[in-house]
């Protein structure tokens, strides 16, 4: 019981960060800047899967930083998983959508900056 409430305050944290960052805030940041402040926290300062919120997630975050399976995923996946969240695309609903907090150009950039990490291509 106690485990289920650090999943809804750890939702509920999510949920908050997005709705203070309005669509086009981040837009002066880079991709990598970006990541590293709303990706970070689950996947890593350095995308390995092993953000600071992960100890107590039952699914574990995608590893970006591994290149055979993230070669698998299309850039429009990726694309998708970020910008309507994990169930969007059939993994986790801790993941949320960052559609409200990037526009289109900066999802293609956190989707370039996801192949930098992994060294692959779709």
């Amino acid at each position: 019981m106690k485990q289920s409430y650090r999943y809804i305050i750890g939702a509920l944290s999510l949920l908050a960060a997005m709705m203070m960052v309005p669509n086009g805030m981040a837009e002066a940041a880079t991709a990598r800047d970006n990541y590293r402040t709303y990706c970070a926290q689950c996947h890593g300062v350095n995308g390995s899967g092993g953000g600071v919120n992960t100890e107590s997630m039952s699914v574990q975050p995608r590893d970006h930083t591994d290149a055979k399976g993230m070669s698998g995923l299309t850039d429009a996946k990726l694309k998708k998983a970020i910008a309507e969240g994990g169930l969007a695309v059939s993994k986790s609903v801790l993941m949320p959508p960052w559609r409200a907090t990037f526009n289109d150009k900066e999802l293609d950039a956190l989707v370039g900056y996801l192949r930098e990490l992994c060294k692959c291509s779709e």
